[in-house]
């Protein structure tokens, strides 16, 4: 398979922009009250297809070097894409396989919430544990996103990537204290803070979407910033 490297790039920000909205407008509460439980839920499933998807195509990104580092005439020229090569001193690659296993984590947890009537326990199991598995691997993830562009401690607010970086740790972040807000008491079946619960996704979601967004202009300034290489 041969694709475009600004192609591949734009899909990629393209499905993560669309998931995070997903994320975003299932989390409005009136959004909820308007469509009902079920819709509601198949909102964020659906987000969840779109977050796999962009990952998946994220990884084969990492594992291809012809995918990234392109100038302008380069990066509209199709090249062949690498389906599986394990790069694990790759920090980005790193970051690529973390992630899409998140993604798929929560691929089962929000397939699982679409279940109507589950007792405590199964939600337990198939909801909650998948989300904190997925969020689990997404912080992890985001450090090694940071990680690939620097260290913890740099201050880069002027470049694109580090802000994507930080954008996407601070979501990750969001996301976890969504998940332990939205653990069910085993005591009284209610969720332990439903405002933290849903504050945490939408604010989590709406960091991952204006990182996505700025994936845009940073592939533009890079591939502007690349001199030619003569063949």
């Amino acid at each position: 398979m041969r694709m475009r490297p600004a192609r591949l790039n734009a899909a990629i920000a393209s499905l993560f922009i669309l998931g995070s909205a997903c994320f975003v407008v299932g989390s409005v509460p009136a959004y909820a009250d308007a469509v009902g439980g079920v819709a509601d839920g198949l909102t964020y499933f659906v987000g969840s297809l779109f977050f796999t998807s962009a990952s998946f195509l994220q990884l084969l990104q990492a594992q291809t070097p012809s995918m990234t580092g392109v100038d302008e005439q380069q990066q509209n020229t199709p090249e062949p894409v690498t389906m599986w090569r394990r790069l694990p001193h790759d920090r980005d690659w790193l970051a690529a396989i973390t992630q899409f296993g998140g993604t798929l984590a929560f691929n089962v947890s929000t397939l699982a919430a679409l279940a109507r009537n589950a007792s405590v326990r199964e939600q337990d199991r198939h909801v909650w544990r998948p989300d904190a598995v997925g969020s689990t691997l997404f912080l992890v993830a985001s450090a090694f996103g940071i990680l690939a562009i620097g260290t913890f401690w740099s201050w880069q607010p002027r470049s694109l990537p580090w802000l994507i970086a930080w954008l996407n740790m601070i979501g990750s972040v969001l996301f976890m204290l969504s998940v332990l807000a939205a653990f069910v008491l085993p005591s009284t079946g209610e969720v332990l803070a439903v405002r933290i619960d849903v504050a945490g996704t939408l604010l989590g979601a709406l960091c991952f979407l204006i990182g996505a967004v700025l994936m845009f202009p940073a592939w533009r300034r890079a591939v502007r910033k690349r001199r030619p290489v003569a063949r």
